[in-house]
């Protein structure tokens, strides 16, 4: 059993190796940080109604900035906050699914969103446990619960325990670390 587990261990390592030096050799940054990444993530997707395996996105500062507008970059990368009443979805009605701007993994069903008069989007649930990721954030003087989106590690809001049934959480996230997708 041991040995077993050895020549898995060993396996592992030679395939993260061999990805990291084909990147090297073709001028690309590795994907794969650890033997635990090169299995990937488990999220969930909306388009295939169950959960798939996805890998982590990783990105330089300049790859991040190329791709996203400023106020994206700000909120998703720079942990910012966009201006209550002002920003895109917090009056959205629409029936469909709210993804993550910077890589696109789903976070919220439309259906899980509720009018919480504070100015950004909110909702009593993400659309799965494992779309999402949580950290203690003490900045600003107070101790609050951030959200991140558990593929790219962007900056989503942060989450409170003021919602309405059935979770008694409130979701509260920045517009501009969402998109939303129209479903029918």
């Amino acid at each position: 059993m041991k040995r077993m587990l050895w020549t898995v261990v060993v396996l592992s390592l030679a395939v993260v190796s061999a990805l990291a030096a084909r990147a090297l050799l073709v001028g690309e940054r590795p994907q794969v940080t650890s033997v635990a990444d090169a299995a990937g993530i488990r999220v969930y997707s909306a388009e295939k109604k169950g959960y798939v395996m996805s890998q982590e996105v990783v990105k330089t500062k300049d790859e991040w900035k190329k791709t996203l507008t400023p106020e994206q970059y700000h909120v998703l990368r720079e942990k910012g906050t966009e201006r209550p009443f002002t920003n895109k979805y917090a009056n959205n009605h629409e029936h469909g699914i709210y993804r993550c701007a910077g890589c696109g993994l789903d976070l919220f069903r439309s259906e899980d969103k509720f009018e919480s008069g504070t100015g950004w989007p909110s909702f009593t649930a993400p659309i799965a446990k494992e779309n999402v990721k949580t950290v203690v954030d003490r900045s600003f003087f107070t101790t609050r619960t951030e959200v991140m989106c558990r593929r790219c590690g962007g900056h989503l809001g942060h989450v409170f325990e003021d919602g309405p049934k059935p979770t008694g959480l409130r979701y509260c996230m920045n517009s501009a670390a969402l998109e939303f997708v129209p479903t029918k």
